[in-house]
């Protein structure tokens, strides 16, 4: 592991990245143990406590582990699909809050992306994924549930039908959509949204995948985009028609 830190860089993350770049490249291997903190900072040429800071950040992306006793150390790490998934949801969110991100734009790449998702899904959704649409449907229907738990439902409802297409690196890639776009859009779109009109397309969708019919679900999921664009629509221009109102009075 070979890396020139530079001098006019925070140390510690230079070196946290090194050793990134090193279990990336598979220099470095699951479950192999790192070299001591005193090694690794003879190795980079830098103070044990810049060296601790660095070994802190890679503990923080789950790339590490610490065992204490003799054999202690830090080792290597094995990150599962489900540890990354808050990393991506952090990221995805931070993305969008500090762009400037259209609806529409929004819109267009969370439902394309779960687009991706029916084929496979309609094949191999299990029982308990189908399960969890269900339920998630059924508590849509409560009376008084709350916007927040309806948005929340929504989310939960999305997530079950994009892991049920059983492939661990898309329900990865698309867990940012779900997680972080869809939110965003039931931020937009609630106030104008009828909830039997949302839970009728969840059916529809649920109905079709357990019927393994893969383009009546797409037909259904594609039904859905055209109505949430609709609502965004009603949104901007009630949204537009009080600020004509609002500058009529002054």
């Amino acid at each position: 592991m070979k890396y020139t830190l530079k001098p006019n860089g925070e140390l510690s993350a230079q070196i946290a990245l090194a050793i990134q770049d090193a279990i990336v490249a598979g220099t470095l291997l699951v479950d192999e143990r790192l070299p001591s903190e005193s090694e690794l900072g003879e190795r980079f040429g830098v103070a044990r406590s810049t060296v601790r800071e660095a070994l802190k950040r890679l503990a923080a992306k789950n790339l590490i582990r610490t065992q204490r006793g003799a054999s202690g150390g830090a080792f290597i790490n094995r990150i599962s699909f489900e540890d990354a998934y808050p990393q991506q949801i952090t990221t995805s969110t931070l993305l969008l809050s500090m762009n400037d991100v259209s609806f529409e734009t929004a819109c267009e790449a969370r439902y394309a992306a779960e687009r991706a998702c029916i084929p496979l899904a309609a094949q191999r959704c299990q029982p308990d994924h189908l399960a969890a649409m269900r339920a998630e449907i059924h508590r849509q229907k409560q009376a008084g549930l709350s916007d927040e738990s309806f948005c929340a439902s929504d989310v939960a409802f999305h997530r079950a039908l994009v892991d049920g297409a059983g492939n661990a690196v898309l329900s990865y890639q698309l867990v940012s959509a779900i997680e972080s776009m869809q939110p965003l859009m039931n931020m937009i779109t609630f106030s104008e949204r009828d909830r039997a009109t949302i839970i009728q397309f969840h059916s529809d969708i649920a109905d079709a995948i357990e019927a393994q019919d893969a383009k009546r679900a797409e037909t259904a999921l594609a039904d859905l985009a055209i109505y949430t664009a609709t609502l965004a629509d009603q949104f901007r221009a009630k949204r537009e028609k009080l600020r004509q109102s609002a500058n009529a009075v002054r």
